[in-house]
């Protein structure tokens, strides 16, 4: 939706953490985008981009379906930085040798730095030689360096832990800047993005404020919009962006599919009352939603039918209002960056919010934070004046307590679970810990169990507690909460709700879970 007068190019070769390196890159306030390796040259001329960085990647070079870029990458005249198996594959492209080596280098490592200059600029630290803590995680290595090239740096087992050309714009890395074990990981970014590729840090939320707007004012015209407003984060920044832009022509719909957690549809609808100027309509759906889920218990198919039963909606009311060309959606650039495989294949997950409904709706897309990670997002619903409360609520999926339920959704579990995630949340918050974690939320097992009460024996249903830190959602990891916390909320649930007689706590991480259950 905006534009962008420099930006860097990330090629990815399938590295866990190529994610991290665009985050990194914009802390340093430049912009940058992910791209399968395989994009094309053309494209890449089209993109302008100030510099590239050749991710990290599970395979070996020298593998068989290896993936490599065009060879001809290398021949544009653009600052290159080659990260792990992105500088493999750039030494060997220019004529080197990469093999594997006879020791493997996973974790800490002590990285010895021959020039304090280019990439390492600034890390002097006193006479001598000069040592610093990075993360390797390799199996190759570097042997022959091609003609051009020299070493800046080493490690116990990396004779070529970097390299720069004396002529052209290139440097390598055995090493991942972009992980926080990396302690020089920042100044090594910091020395491509800006003394390589010429950048300036001004990748400002302002600046993607005024960009964004008038690209909206351009796309719209005249025409009206409707957004659909779930009241998280992602679709309010999405409405006041919206809205900012283009006023009266854009109405909100808020639609209780009847999976909400308890009060949550009133406090919504309060709030945006109370505190904004959108144009928001309310509809109650939930005997049409409750129906249609009557006897499912297949997760996808759940997913299928609340995501149809929203478009038939959005249909419905879009021809009240009349003369509704574009649907306002909140997708984030997580959701794109899942949603395409760096080989071309299958993706990690469908997204809801990538694909399918504009096709349905006959709808066009309007996609404002689609660049955006969601830290950056609620930088910008501070921006637009959005209050802290909008901000950091936590989030919630679209097909809302629908899949949380494992099994069958009916009014009965739909209860139990309400009580259940209230008290969570209750505890969460009068314990400080609710702005600490990404997402804390209960789930309901379809599992009975037989517990004592009392002096009788029961057989009744068991709930999940899940709690976990992240940044962004693509990775996380459970929430190291207190055992008293943990406690007081187990023992709240069992005493306080009645048909629950168990409560565990999930500590699985992503991946190789997921955040959710279904």
């Amino acid at each position: 939706m905006s534009s962008h007068t420099e930006m860097i190019l990330i090629l990815d070769f399938g590295s866990q953490t190529t994610q991290l390196i665009a985050r990194r890159i914009r802390e340093q306030k430049v912009y940058c985008e992910i791209h399968p390796y395989s994009i094309s040259v053309e494209r890449i001329k089209e993109l302008r981009p100030a510099g590239i960085v050749m991710s990290g990647g599970p395979c070996s070079v020298y593998d068989n379906d290896a993936p490599h870029s065009d060879p001809a990458v290398l021949a544009l005249g653009i600052p290159i930085l080659g990260i792990c198996y992105g500088a493999q594959l750039m030494i060997l492209q220019c004529g080197g040798r990469v093999e594997r080596a006879e020791k493997r280098e996973f974790g800490k490592a002590e990285l010895q730095v021959l020039r304090t200059d280019g990439l390492f600029a600034g890390l002097e630290t006193g006479e001598g030689v000069h040592h610093h803590q990075v993360w390797m995680s390799h199996g190759d290595r570097v042997e022959v360096v091609p003609d051009g090239f020299e070493a800046t740096a080493v490690s116990a087992h990396s004779p070529f832990a970097a390299l720069r050309h004396r002529d052209k714009p290139f440097v390598a890395v055995q090493f991942h800047p972009e992980v926080a074990h990396t302690l020089i990981g920042n100044d090594v970014l910091r020395n491509f993005i800006f003394g390589f590729c010429g950048c300036r840090p001004d990748w400002t939320m302002q600046s993607f404020i005024e960009t964004t707007v008038a690209a909206l004012r351009e796309k719209v015209g005249t025409a009206r919009v409707i957004c659909a407003l779930s009241g998280g984060v992602d679709s309010s920044v999405t409405a006041a962006m919206v809205h900012r832009a283009i006023g009266d022509q854009l109405t909100c719909i808020y639609v209780n599919n009847g999976l909400m957690r308890s009060g949550e549809s009133e406090a919504i609808l309060r709030f945006f009352k109370e505190t904004s100027k959108l144009n928001v309509i309310d509809v109650d759906a939930t005997d049409f939603f409750l129906d249609e889920l009557h006897g499912v218990v297949d997760p996808e198919l759940k997913r299928k039918k609340i995501g149809l039963g929203f478009i038939k909606i959005f249909e419905e009311e879009a021809g009240k209002i009349g003369n509704v060309s574009y649907l306002a959606q909140g997708t984030l650039y997580p959701d794109v960056i899942e949603s395409v495989s760096f080989r071309g294949a299958a993706p990690i997950k469908s997204h809801h919010n990538v694909g399918g409904l504009p096709e349905i709706m006959k709808l066009d897309l309007i996609e404002p934070l689609r660049e955006l990670f969601k830290d950056e997002v609620r930088l910008l619903g501070l921006e637009l004046g959005l209050p802290e409360e909008a901000i950091y609520r936590q989030p919630f999926p679209g097909p809302g307590l629908g899949i949380r339920i494992m099994g069958e959704i009916t009014r009965e579990r739909l209860d139990i679970l309400r009580q259940a995630d209230v008290i969570v949340l209750d505890e969460m918050k009068k314990q400080g810990w609710y702005r600490q974690v990404w997402q804390s939320f209960a789930v309901l097992l379809p599992i009975q169990t037989v517990g004592v009460m009392g002096d009788g024996r029961t057989y009744e249903h068991v709930v999940a507690i899940r709690c976990v830190d992240s940044r962004d959602a693509m990775t996380a990891d459970w929430s190291r909460l207190p055992y008293d916390l943990l406690g007081t909320m187990s023992t709240r649930i069992i005493n306080e709700v009645r048909g629950v007689n168990r409560v565990v706590y999930d500590i699985s991480s992503k991946p190789p879970s997921t955040i959710e259950w279904e």
